[in-house]
């Protein structure tokens, strides 16, 4: 579980967003076996990658209650963890799978599933306070991958820092004032992949960058 100062302390229970809340009611009725709740990080506690996402998916991390665990999404994601050394496994399937994250772990800017996979300004606001506590409470050196633009904005908030200064791209490196690193990706979205917006050897570069930063 994650371990936050008290004002953003990680709420399993968390219903601070009427409209995400209502929502997971509702899926909660339709599927009972599924998680739907805000759904925690995985991974490392004192990892040297940080992985921000956008928010649960549907039959993914709602289901299962596990970041990128259980839908497409996921795919390309822990199949390039385990390329490169973060990840115990190729296959994500379910959150008592066994799998293991090294040196890693995986977030998201919004803890709870949207509808439509479409969180509000004031919900991915209201829960940055978790992503903030959270990046304060891991190592200095730091390297962090936001997927996607609403991922990249989320992190940069979360740390104070004016979103203008730091323009979004796919494979772009920014060096924060803190001395923490930020790099970019198109989210691993099935939209994404099967579009050819972001292609495999696209992410594996992203991550050849990131274990070269992670060497230094």
């Amino acid at each position: 579980m994650m371990q936050f100062t008290v004002s953003g302390t990680f709420d399993i229970d968390c219903r601070r967003c009427a409209r995400l809340a209502d929502y997971l009611d509702e899926v909660k009725t339709q599927h009972p076996a599924y998680f739907s709740r805000p759904v925690p990080a995985f991974g490392d506690t004192a990892p040297k990658l940080l992985i921000v996402g956008l928010a649960p998916g549907m039959h993914g991390a709602n289901r299962t209650g596990r970041p990128f665990t259980g839908d497409y999404a996921g795919i390309l994601l822990y199949q390039t963890l385990h390329r490169f050394g973060f990840a115990s496994a190729d296959l994500s399937v379910s959150a008592d799978d066994g799998l293991q994250l090294k040196d890693c772990r995986i977030t998201n800017a919004v803890k709870c599933l949207p509808p439509e996979n479409k969180p509000t300004g004031d919900e991915i606001r209201l829960c940055n306070q978790y992503l903030a506590a959270e990046i304060a409470n891991l190592p200095n050196d730091l390297v962090i991958l936001a997927l996607g633009n609403i991922a990249h904005q989320a992190v940069l908030k979360a740390l104070g820092l004016k979103v203008g200064n730091y323009k979004f791209g796919h494979a772009s490196r920014h060096e924060l004032p803190d001395g923490r690193i930020l790099y970019d990706s198109y989210h691993c979205s099935r939209y994404n992949t099967q579009t050819r917006r972001l292609t495999e050897s696209m992410f594996h570069a992203v991550f050849e960058s990131i274990q070269q930063e992670i060497r230094r």
